[in-house]
């Protein structure tokens, strides 16, 4: 799969599949936040979510590069976090 299409691969799910079926990133972000600010007695914002999510990806790409869902989804992952970075959410 080439990078454009890896790129538009996530910018449809991040705006339309995903959303449509989680709600906002930045709603969900929020909550998973506080359950894991909760949990590992730390504060955790939305964009450490987004940032700890890209991380998950990668992780999971070690495993298995060949799965491109992950490189999808690292790439979502990563421009939610730039857009809760700048107040863009």
């Amino acid at each position: 799969m080439r990078r454009a299409e890896i790129l538009q691969t996530a910018l449809q799910c991040i705006t339309v599949d995903r959303a449509a079926t989680h709600g906002e990133a930045e709603d969900s972000f929020g909550l998973i936040a506080a359950y894991w600010s909760a949990h590992l007695d730390h504060p955790v914002t939305a964009h450490d979510v987004a940032a700890m999510m890209v991380l998950f990806k990668l992780a999971r790409m070690r495993g298995n590069p060949a799965h491109i869902d992950n490189a999808i989804d690292a790439a979502g992952y990563a421009a939610l976090a730039g857009e809760i970075a700048t107040g863009a959410a």
